[in-house]
């Protein structure tokens, strides 16, 4: 067993159960970490990436598993207890859901193969953190406070939102907040939906390239690594879920938009002025 290796799994972990939740691009920090440490060869690296990241969402599922059941129990039966309407928050999950299954399915494969390098992940933390300035300084009316308030119609435009996530350095939760605050959705509402609707993507994009790629994990040892950071990114997620939503509640996005554009900066001069080496 390759204890480097067991190690630089653990450091990716933790970098996915901390940047999952925030607007900052958990699959662009993870492609840079990768890179950086020379994680892995890279057919191992684009599963990696897509997979550890179940273990994020398990933490979502853990935390609010009481919600959740009372949303599938409403969207079965027109009603649960305690919900103001959980049959609302179901619907909407549905729909918001359907874009990004679409174009995920039918361009997964183009988008790892040409997408998912440092210089697209730069790129698009410097675009997102922009967007979110812009979004921050928008004039607000709020139209739902809660997540089972969302509507259909605005859960359409959100799940259209997060097809923007399909290009690394985007953020899923990035898109989906900032897009479902654009529509007048409060911020906590925004951040509980967010990782609410990552549950359907991330667990279908998760299993879907198991299923297609599983072949390049070619040793137990493999399989361990894989393990090993999806735990670790679950524990660390666990940690960082309540602590977004309570500084959602209160705060803004800027300091994000900061980190994602010095960030996307930092990567662009070490590539093209120190040699940074891409990996294509």
């Amino acid at each position: 067993m390759d204890i480097i290796l067991l190690i630089k799994a653990v450091i990716m972990g933790i970098v996915e159960g901390i940047t999952e939740f925030l607007p900052i691009s958990s699959t662009g920090y993870l492609i840079l970490s990768a890179d950086i440490m020379n994680f892995w060869d890279k057919d191992k690296v684009d599963l990696f990436v897509v997979v550890v990241q179940l273990g994020a969402i398990l933490a979502v599922i853990y935390d609010y598993w009481g919600r959740l059941w009372q949303a599938l129990v409403g969207l079965l039966t027109g009603k649960a207890d305690g919900m103001s309407n959980p049959r609302q928050l179901g619907l909407s999950l549905i729909v918001a859901t359907i874009p990004v299954m679409i174009v995920g399915f039918t361009f997964a494969d183009e988008i790892k193969a040409y997408l998912f390098n440092p210089i697209t992940v730069a790129i698009m933390l410097i675009i997102g953190g922009l967007l979110i300035f812009y979004v921050e300084k928008r004039p607000k009316e709020i139209v739902a406070h809660e997540a089972e308030q969302i509507s259909i119609k605005t859960a359409l435009l959100i799940g259209l939102f997060q097809c923007l996530a399909l290009i690394p350095g985007t953020s899923r939760s990035g898109s989906t907040i900032i897009g479902a605050l654009w529509l007048g959705v409060s911020r906590k509402a925004s951040a509980e939906f967010s990782f609410f609707l990552g549950i359907p993507v991330i667990v279908g994009a998760a299993l879907l390239d198991l299923l297609k790629h599983h072949e390049v994990l070619s040793s137990s040892e493999d399989w361990w690594v894989l393990a090993v950071g999806t735990v670790v990114s679950f524990v660390v997620a666990l940690l960082c879920i309540r602590w977004l939503v309570d500084w959602v509640s209160r705060r803004d996005f800027t300091i994000f938009a900061w980190l994602r554009i010095i960030t996307g900066i930092l990567v662009l001069i070490a590539t093209w002025v120190f040699g940074y080496q891409i990996t294509a």
